[in-house]
């Protein structure tokens, strides 16, 4: 029994998220030089590795699609403690760091994760297939949830500027977290098996028929040290913010890019374990990571700013700019184009790769 604590420990699984979260302990609220900065890098990067591994022990544990939502779910809780916390800290320079990092999140998901997931799967089996029900609900409350909360903020008359009155933006959080639970009840519900793995022939399949669910024994330790790498991965990651940010300015980068870059370090594990799936022929498992992560990371996200909102001071920024609604508005025909056959070749999956990269330049040069 001892010998196997001990195994236990020294398992990098275990100890990296454990010394990343006393690296964050160590450096939280100080200025660090170069060489620190590098080390608590190096910390979020295995804590990123970390967090996958016990993501995929625990949706081995509980099967899909509830394993998608355990990853999707705990990455944006501490993704909006981590906003909250900046918005907090900011100032005036952080009035649009809710929209800056929602919508970098929604572009990543709906276009990176997704167009990777799907190249993945075609160069596997020339042709990626998944539930075109299933994924096109998903991208349908997704496509609500960001016009809703990113796109109507612009054209209401109420207050100066992109903004809610504070009964509109209590009805877009009400509405966002409704549509939100509502979609996991039917995701978890009467239609799970939309959004299961199926083969070539439209036939559902078990995520994971070729080994045995480890034990709860394991998987509740797994969920445990699956908490601890994402609070390490989001404290690290505003441990080296200031470094971020400088880099930024530095680089003469607008301001808004660096929630592009929070939601890329935060958004590392289910990447990463998005193209895990899809490489394991689980191209359904990888769009239920992509789009489910978009949708918390909107449902989540408003209601909890828009309570925030009470505290925080000055206005809360939350409509789109014009370049940014025609990406948005690119992505969701893009992606409905790519839903409805239900199967994608690699040239799905480029497309969406390029509208990644045409908001991250137009980000960095707008």
């Amino acid at each position: 029994m001892a010998a196997s604590l001990r195994s236990r420990l020294t398992d990098w699984t275990v100890s990296v998220p454990l010394l990343a979260v006393v690296t964050l302990i160590l450096t939280w609220g100080r200025d660090l030089p170069g060489p620190i900065v590098v080390v608590v890098a190096a910390f979020l990067a295995g804590a990123v590795l970390a967090a996958v591994h016990h993501a995929e022990v625990v949706a081995h544990r509980v099967g899909e699609p509830y394993g998608s939502l355990v990853l999707a779910v705990a990455v944006t809780v501490i993704e909006v403690a981590l906003i909250v916390t900046l918005m907090i800290s900011g100032g005036e320079k952080a009035q649009s760091l809710a929209r800056d990092t929602v919508f970098a999140a929604v572009m990543i998901t709906c276009n990176g994760i997704l167009g990777l997931s799907l190249l993945i799967g075609a160069l596997r089996r020339k042709v990626a297939v998944f539930n075109s029900e299933g994924t096109g609900g998903a991208l349908a409350t997704v496509t609500t949830l960001a016009a809703l909360s990113l796109v109507v903020p612009t054209f209401t008359t109420s207050r100066p500027g992109p903004q809610f009155s504070p009964a509109q933006l209590a009805f877009a959080a009400v509405a966002s977290l409704a549509l939100y639970g509502l979609f996991v009840m039917v995701q978890t519900g009467r239609h799970r098996d939309y959004f299961l793995p199926v083969t070539a022939e439209g036939r559902v399949v078990d995520a994971e028929v070729h080994a045995e669910p480890p034990p709860n024994r394991a998987a509740l330790l797994s969920l445990g040290l699956l908490l601890v790498a994402l609070v390490a991965v989001v404290g690290d990651a505003k441990t080296v913010s200031p470094a971020i940010e400088s880099a930024v300015a530095g680089a003469n980068l607008p301001q808004s890019f660096v929630g592009v870059v929070i939601a890329l370090l935060v958004l590392l594990p289910e990447t990463i374990a998005a193209a895990r799936a899809a490489r394991r022929d689980r191209v359904q498992i990888s769009l239920n990571l992509a789009l489910g992560s978009a949708m918390a990371s909107i449902g989540l996200t408003i209601p909890a700013i828009a309570l925030a909102s009470i505290w925080l001071e000055g206005p809360l920024l939350l409509g789109l700019g014009g370049t940014q609604l025609t990406l948005l508005a690119l992505t969701v025909v893009t992606s409905v184009l790519t839903v409805v056959p239900g199967r994608a070749t690699v040239l799905q999956g480029g497309v969406h790769l390029v509208l990644l990269a045409a908001f991250v330049f137009l980000a960095a040069s707008p």
